[in-house]
């Protein structure tokens, strides 16, 4: 069960807060950890936050990466032998979390509890429980009226749940975003009908970015997106024949989308802020591996783009 592994995780978490930059609060009886709103954060939460929204069911670190071609010299490596479970029913942030006085993008196993969402359904990833553990993705903290709407949505009480939060223009909020390199391959899969049961394993990396200035969350999720879209670089093993594989390869990266080849701030701002309207083929990982297991096989599509990185990251 996820959102038991991602509890025992978070009781971890909560005992050594301090020591991550994280603070504390305690809401409606149940639990929020400050990870970048109106604390400073650090990588470590960053990378503890990442594990939550995956439900505990990846290994996350910080590697170095080649500054000459991702314009940092850090790299967000993900492992999983659960990409399914992890990535699609815990990471994809699919709840857009809203009151009358809140809103935040939604992630964690709290989705598997409140099971609305079509994808979800559609690949039967369902659980029950009495806590729900999440990630927000804001520059508000919330208050009592989310975690009673985020409790009546999961079935739990508002002491069941359990949530951490940041920005993604916070140290934080950059690195747990930047993790989902498998998830964004995933679900991009998912949108092309491809079976994404059949993928057992997977690992990914992206280029850890700067933080943008407090505040800016354009920029912040821009620079966050172009780590995804033109550093990303994941591999996938799948159990599938050659031709499922064949029929979707080349459209899995991001440079299949009409919208690839500008910094995500200017798409972004293109759409009037408004993420709905961005294709959503773009939302993918610059270059993709597949090792088939039926047949021994290999398949490599997409490709990283330095320049718009660099006007990203130092624009």
């Amino acid at each position: 069960m996820l959102n038991q592994e991602a509890y025992e995780l978070f009781e971890h978490i909560c005992e050594y807060a301090e020591n991550f930059g994280l603070r504390l609060h305690s809401v409606a009886g149940g639990r929020l950890l400050d990870a970048g709103v109106q604390t400073p954060g650090s990588l470590d939460a960053g990378l503890l936050l990442a594990r939550l929204c995956m439900g505990d069911q990846a290994d996350i670190a910080i590697v170095p990466a080649d500054p000459d071609r991702f314009v940092t010299s850090n790299h967000v490596h993900v492992r999983t032998d659960a990409p399914l479970w992890a990535c699609l029913g815990a990471q994809y942030a699919g709840w857009p979390v809203q009151t009358d006085d809140f809103f935040a993008m939604g992630s964690g196993p709290m989705r598997l509890l409140r099971g609305r969402e079509a994808a979800l359904k559609a690949l039967g990833l369902a659980e029950e429980g009495p806590v729900a553990v999440g990630v927000l993705e804001s520059d508000k903290l919330p208050g009592e009226s989310v975690f009673a709407h985020i409790a009546q949505e999961c079935g739990v009480q508002p002491d069941g749940v359990h949530l951490a939060i940041a920005p993604s223009h916070s140290i934080a909020g950059g690195a747990q975003v930047v993790a989902r390199s498998i998830e964004t391959a995933m679900h991009k899969l998912h949108e092309l009908k491809f079976d994404v049961r059949s993928i057992v394993s997977a690992t990914g990396t992206a280029p850890l970015p700067p933080p943008s200035k407090p505040g800016d969350m354009v920029s912040g999720i821009g620079r966050t997106n172009d780590a995804m879209l033109y550093g990303a670089n994941v591999t996938l093993w799948a159990d599938a024949d050659d031709q499922s594989i064949e029929s979707v390869i080349e459209q899995v990266p991001s440079s299949s989308s009409g919208d690839y080849g500008r910094p995500f701030a200017q798409v972004f701002k293109g759409y009037e802020y408004d993420f709905y309207k961005v294709d959503p083929m773009l939302f993918s990982p610059a270059r993709v591996t597949i090792h088939g297991l039926r047949s021994g096989r290999t398949w490599i599509a997409g490709r990283f783009n330095t320049d718009v990185l660099r006007e990203s990251f130092l624009g």
